[in-house]
């Protein structure tokens, strides 16, 4: 017997070893359909996606099941992409009958999601995220979008899934670096909200990013944790209207990395660099205690992560790049700033973000760069 997470969440969220396995009888109780779509991530195709359409129960006959693969990579998370499932999706004629299986990264969750949030107005998806940053990021929350020149996630819309499983034995087929990915994710959410669940990921760091992290015993305990920091966040601001602007932290600087490199560098790694920054940034402003910037870049760093920004990209322009984000108001670049372990700032106007100018986010890129032992390539 398998049982949701409690969080509070207007839909379940399972996190456990082999949940994989009931997908088809969880997908008949939360999101029953007459037809079904399966988009998967091409590198996790034959892995995930193909067990899943021969494991079919008998209740559900094969030509009600269509399977479509995308490629990986942040590069495809495009309006083409976008544009042809669901043009594929209409050919066969899905209609409001039709719920949408998401399996793979945060890629496939976004731009699956999109599809689903667009076709017909809105159809129902289900994500199965197999990469640790979907499972504690993407998969939860309803964000779903694509990117642009312009810009990432520019383009998108709010769309709750009806079902997310998150199986932790997927994480056994991740090479070490995009297992690194999920823990930037992870170190955040300790920093934004749980100052023990820091202290304590911190601790097991190195094992999690060996060659048999996966197997750690308590990963679904803390991979659990740190799906239940975002899901009390969302739980109280869903379209990100003031409190969910603290899971920004660390991004308004790793969307610039990404889209300053055209998204050759992995989110997890910009993340990582982005949180050290921002925090230093936050440590000048006098926003956050004394210490914290070396605190969270020992942290990335034991994660075998980026501590400080890109060698192939000047400071002036990732702050050009800075202009681009979502969060930007009135022309002025936001930043969510922390103030301790576990405690973000409210802002100056209680929204959980602050404006900062030019020169003082210049001066945190310039410290990162002089204190970093583990640059961003």
């Amino acid at each position: 017997m398998v049982t949701p997470l409690a969080l509070g969440l207007s839909y379940p969220v399972f996190v456990a070893r082999g949940v994989l396995d009931h997908l088809w009888m969880l997908v008949e109780q939360y999101a029953p359909n007459h037809r079904y779509a399966i988009i998967a991530d091409e590198s996790v195709d034959a892995l995930y996606a193909s067990p899943v359409a021969r494991s079919l129960p008998l209740s559900i006959s094969p030509e009600r099941v269509l399977r479509l693969r995308v490629p990986s990579g942040e590069a495809n998370k495009t309006r083409e992409q976008w544009h042809r499932l669901s043009n594929a999706l209409l050919s066969w004629g899905a209609g409001r009958d039709t719920t949408i299986i998401a399996i793979g990264g945060g890629v496939t969750g976004d731009l699956a999601g999109f599809v689903a949030a667009t076709l017909h107005r809105g159809v129902p998806v289900v994500q199965v995220p197999t990469t640790l940053l979907a499972m504690v990021d993407s998969a939860v929350g309803g964000k779903t979008g694509v990117d642009t020149d312009a810009g990432k996630n520019l383009i998108g819309a709010f769309h709750n899934p009806s079902l997310v499983l998150s199986d932790i034995n997927t994480l056994r087929s991740l090479p070490m670096s995009v297992r690194a990915d999920g823990l930037a994710e992870m170190i955040k959410h300790g920093l934004i909200a749980d100052a023990d669940a820091f202290s304590e990921l911190c601790g097991v760091l190195p094992r999690l990013c060996d060659s048999e992290g996966a197997e750690v015993a308590a990963l679904a305990e803390m991979v659990a944790r740190s799906v239940a920091i975002k899901a009390h966040v969302v739980a109280q601001d869903g379209r990100e209207a003031g409190l969910r602007h603290i899971l920004n932290a660390g991004h308004t600087i790793a969307h610039a990395i990404e889209h300053a490199l055209h998204f050759s560098m992995s989110h997890g790694a910009a993340v990582a660099a982005g949180l050290v920054i921002e925090t230093r940034l936050a440590e000048q402003l006098g926003v956050a205690e004394h210490g914290l910037g070396d605190v969270v870049a020992d942290a990335v760093r034991r994660a075998g992560l980026p501590d400080s920004p890109p060698r192939s990209v000047s400071d002036r322009d990732l702050l050009e790049a800075t202009r681009s984000d979502k969060k930007a108001r009135a022309g002025a670049v936001r930043y969510a700033l922390p103030e301790r372990l576990g405690r973000m700032s409210p802002g100056p106007d209680h929204s959980w973000s602050a404006p900062v100018g030019d020169d003082a986010v210049l001066a945190a890129l310039a410290t990162s760069r002089l204190l970093g032992k583990r640059p961003a390539d």
